[in-house]
């Protein structure tokens, strides 16, 4: 299509419906020879005359008449188009696609989600809750919601909207025989649940007056689950040190308790992270917004 075609299309439908090229000319910010070229364009393109013009009044001839009602119609949908795009960008709409880790997905993201889904209609959602690490450019994710401190990544935006805090705990008829623990050191004492990364187990962490310490003891039992570990403290295996969004019922009915509190390390932050585009979705920063709303005010998880 040559560049001015759209536009000697929008000169010749404006100077069919105002009946004047002087009045189309002001309607649309033109002069009045630029609206007279526009038309003759056409009619030079199309070999045929549009309109009969006199001194007194314009009117159609035959074939302006042919192709009047199909230009307008076409400017009339390019309107249209124009508008429904305008009140999608303020209205959510479309698939978000989201991923977060296993655990915190299933208990803390996807109650979320039916609440988002249902707050807008036109959303749909794709989901993948896994542990393992996902490109959000790569692979075409909208958001991810991660745990720990951030990647450097100049192609990705992160934010804060909550945190983690680790708690070690027991289940009461556990510490009932094998006693309570009162210092990180006293936990050779104990049977312990780790948690298996490859052929490693995680150390646990501590904060004391000295600084940071790392409790790397051996267990009794190692699992590469945290809700597993979870269900094994229950059971009365032994202490766990996993996060509270996993424990934190359990914590407040207390069918486990914590122990060794005051010597919980550093929270850690939970971010939403996303692709740094120049026009962010609108069902993007709603999701976001939900996350803010409901989370910094305080988590649910946290007792």
């Amino acid at each position: 299509m040559e560049p001015n075609r759209l536009g000697d299309i929008t000169a010749f439908v404006a100077t069919v419906k105002t009946g004047s090229f002087t009045t189309a000319a002001d309607m649309l910010g033109l002069t009045r020879s630029a609206v007279g070229k526009s038309v003759a364009r056409l009619e030079t393109r199309l070999h045929t005359r549009l309109l009969h013009r006199t001194t007194r009044k314009l009117s159609l001839t035959d074939e302006g008449k042919a192709v009047y009602e199909r230009w307008r119609q076409v400017l009339d949908d390019l309107d249209e188009i124009e508008a429904t795009m305008l009140d999608r960008r303020d209205q959510p709409s479309g698939t978000l696609r989201l991923t977060s880790s296993l655990s915190f997905g299933q208990r803390h993201i996807l109650p979320l989600l039916d609440q988002f889904l249902k707050q807008w209609p036109e959303v749909s959602a794709d989901i993948r809750f896994t542990d393992r690490f996902i490109d959000l450019v790569e692979e075409g994710f909208d958001i991810a919601v991660r745990i720990g401190a951030p990647r450097e990544d100049s192609q990705l935006l992160t934010r804060t909207v909550a945190w983690q805090q680790f708690a070690t705990c027991a289940s009461p008829d556990y510490l009932a025989k094998k006693g309570v623990p009162q210092h990180p050191g006293d936990l050779v004492q104990h049977d312990t649940i780790a948690f298996a990364s490859g052929e490693k187990s995680i150390a646990w962490r501590f904060q004391t007056p000295d600084g940071l310490h790392l409790c790397e003891a051996p267990a009794r039992l190692t699992i590469d689950s945290s809700e597993a570990m979870r269900d094994a403290a229950l059971a009365g295996f032994g202490l766990v040190h996993i996060p509270t969004y996993i424990t934190g019922n359990d914590l407040r009915a207390g069918t486990l308790v914590e122990v060794l509190k005051p010597f919980r390390p550093p929270p850690e932050p939970i971010r939403v992270v996303y692709p740094s585009k120049r026009h962010l979705s609108p069902r993007i920063r709603a999701f976001i917004d939900l996350l803010i709303e409901r989370w910094q005010a305080g988590v649910p998880w946290e007792i």
